[in-house]
């Protein structure tokens, strides 16, 4: 997370959604920054509400708006599956080496306790208020990058361009048509906030 105090804007960091680059690129500009360690890097925005925004109150001036990124949502298990083949955890329990991307995704979305590899959470826990309500104020899809930098070279007064940074390795992530499905109708939630998201700077 990043927060900018002239600009009123808050950078929320989701995983593998591209925020790294943006953080690579915007930590010295802005005057607060949570980086490193992913409990608090990767702060939702209810924890945003809860314990940040406070402290940023007696700064005063107009109200800080909250912007973050959304994947689409199979894009964003299959960026988490590919993640978890690197070599560095290849015999730890998270590991996604000996399982095929279809196994992976049946543990996701089983009800009961799922295995280390695919105890992953979801992108829209990170979009919620304390209601459980969507409140970011700009959510951008990651398909549309650019429309983001456009937006926060505008607000920041500044050029950005984005390094490629935190890739994750090739793994083949082909899913059967049921799978995919299913998939889709357990993540239509999901699906309706990445479907609403913005995909040009407004």
């Amino acid at each position: 997370m990043l927060i900018f105090i002239e600009p009123r804007i808050v950078l929320h960091s989701i995983p593998k959604t591209g925020t790294t680059a943006l953080e690579a690129v915007l930590s010295e500009q802005a005057e607060i920054s949570f980086r490193s360690r992913p409990e608090i890097k990767h702060l939702n925005h209810r924890q945003y509400l809860n314990r940040i925004k406070p402290l940023l109150t007696p700064i005063g001036g107009a109200p800080f708006e909250s912007v973050a990124v959304i994947r689409e949502p199979l894009d964003w298990l299959r960026s988490w599956y590919r993640f978890r083949t690197r070599a560095e955890i290849i015999g730890r329990p998270n590991s996604t080496v000996m399982v095929s991307f279809d196994r992976f995704l049946h543990e996701y979305l089983s009800s009961g306790r799922r295995q280390p590899y695919a105890q992953v959470g979801r992108q829209s826990n990170f979009l919620l208020d304390n209601d459980g309500k969507p409140a970011v104020d700009y959510v951008f899809r990651y398909e549309a990058m650019p429309a983001l930098v456009a937006f926060l070279s505008a607000r920041l007064k500044m050029p950005i361009e984005l390094p490629r940074s935190n890739v994750s390795p090739d793994a083949v992530t082909e899913l059967s048509p049921e799978v995919e499905a299913m998939a889709r109708e357990a993540l239509a939630e999901e699906y309706a906030i990445w479907e609403s998201a913005l995909q040009a700077a407004p």
